[in-house]
């Protein structure tokens, strides 16, 4: 036919392919399904971290628990008394926890973690001694290295020294020296897993002004505890059981403070959390 160009077969046929659209049509549904599935996989990560942080507890208080047992049911000090070298050995971490890169204490087991009486116990596990939620770091000649400890222990268990410091909310409360005086051994925890900017030396200690007799108004904290899982905290208790605490009250979880330490002394008026943390620590005399 006059008029009509005939090009080859091959030069007439589409090559197969996306259009502009298609590939935004694509992408977008792609964007919908990770925003869908993102929160899943995070809350599944969290959970995985909760669990491990539970059994970092329970193998951290069976340490514990052993090292009572072949002491003749004594148990290690929360803390050293100051005034009297004779306790060192038998508190069960020493050393500072900050930020401070020539501070050996942050980031080097060696220094005080393999020195702790309990340390023979732990089967060499690092690990225990830290939630698998907290990240915190400090940079030494420029290499970032993980610290090494988030657990504190409760202060009423063998207290300072084996005895109260001068601070007077302590005097009225049992110091427990031996295993078999804690009671109830399940309600009474022994670890728990510390916020970053909280920990400092090995104890955690709980406020007690105001629970008895009961005075909510008189609440108030001395440490803050950790909040890694999700608002919640890891314990692990005198009867070697762990749990996850949910906090419930926004002042026990201000926002963290990245790379320092947050003023952790502070009034909380009728803070559930507090009566919590309280109705778990000790007992009156």
């Amino acid at each position: 036919m006059r008029g009509r160009a005939f090009l080859p077969e091959a030069a007439t046929r589409r090559e197969p392919g996306f259009t502009l659209v298609e590939l935004l049509v694509v992408i977008a549904i792609i964007a919908i399904l990770a925003a869908m599935l993102l929160p899943s996989l995070t809350g599944a990560k969290s959970r995985a971290q909760g669990f491990q942080c539970l059994n970092n507890h329970r193998q951290l208080a069976l340490a514990w628990r052993m090292y009572s047992d072949d002491n003749s049911d004594r148990i290690p000090y929360a803390s050293e008394d100051a005034t009297d070298p004779r306790t060192r050995s038998a508190t069960w971490v020493r050393g500072l926890m900050n930020f401070d890169p020539a501070n050996l204490s942050n980031w080097n087991p060696d220094v005080d973690i393999k020195k702790s009486p309990i340390w023979p116990y732990c089967g060499n596990n690092l690990g225990i001694w830290k939630c698998p939620a907290d990240r915190s770091a400090v940079v030494v000649r420029g290499i970032s290295k993980p610290r090494v400890r988030s657990m504190s222990m409760n202060l009423f268990l063998g207290g300072w020294g084996g005895g109260p410091n001068e601070d007077l909310t302590v005097m009225p409360y049992k110091v427990y020296l031996k295993q078999s005086q804690i009671a109830p051994p399940s309600k009474i925890f022994v670890f728990l897993d510390m916020r970053e900017d909280s920990i400092d030396i090995g104890n955690f200690e709980v406020n007690m002004s105001g629970y008895s007799p009961p005075r909510p108004a008189a609440y108030g904290f001395f440490d803050l505890p950790g909040f890694y899982h999700a608002q919640a905290c890891g314990f692990s208790f005198a009867d070697n059981h762990s749990e996850i605490k949910r906090w419930r009250d926004p002042r026990t979880t201000p926002p963290l403070v990245q790379g320092g330490l947050i003023p952790d002394v502070f009034q909380s008026s009728k803070n559930q959390d507090v009566a919590w943390l309280q109705d778990h620590a000790t007992r009156p005399q």
